[in-house]
């Protein structure tokens, strides 16, 4: 017997200029929103981190948090996610990329000579079956100096822009592919 696979996709987006967290909506949102709704914004001012530790979330980023219905839970979702991030760094910006055990993206830093978190990814259970997949990306930040000792973003490295829209749309086909698998 042949087992098929459902690719989902984003059903709705609801995009801000900036917003205190992708994150803190997508928890007052998820009992009402549908599965595949995506919170973006461009700029975040109380986002957090595993923890609940600050995660800089300036200018030139992409941040989003997605509502969610898997049949799993945060480890699964957050490697999924984590993929989908790092072969797009990989595949079509061609930077080498590590994956850490807490879901964090991070790219080699030439000039420091050290891997250095690009990215940051957060699952957390919202309630009712739904869970929330937060991630955010430096993609074309310009990072503060206390940011910069562990993180760098993706123009520092390639020494210029990339489209966020089109990095953006690369990841979630990659993350909803992965999902199918889930």
């Amino acid at each position: 017997m042949e087992k098929t696979f459902t690719f989902k996709a984003v059903q709705k987006v609801i995009g801000l200029e900036e917003i205190p967290s992708t994150q803190i909506l997508a928890r007052s949102l998820s009992a009402t929103e549908t599965e595949g709704t995506l919170i973006l914004a461009c700029h975040q001012t109380q986002a957090v981190g595993r923890n609940n530790t600050p995660f800089y979330a300036g200018e030139g980023g992409v941040y989003f948090t997605l509502i969610l219905n898997p049949q799993t839970g945060a480890d699964k979702l957050t490697f999924a996610m984590c993929n989908a991030i790092s072969d797009v760094i990989t595949n079509v910006l061609e930077l080498k990329t590590k994956i850490t055990k807490e879901g964090d993206i991070c790219v080699y830093d030439k000039s420091a000579r050290a891997w250095k978190k690009c990215a940051g990814v957060l699952a957390e259970q919202a309630g009712n079956g739904r869970w929330l997949l937060g991630a955010g990306i430096y993609v074309n930040n310009r990072l503060p100096v206390s940011v910069r000792r562990n993180a760098i973003s993706l123009k520092s490295v390639l020494g210029s822009e990339t489209s966020k829209e089109l990095f953006l749309d690369e990841v979630l086909n990659n993350f909803w592919k992965e999902y199918a698998f889930l």
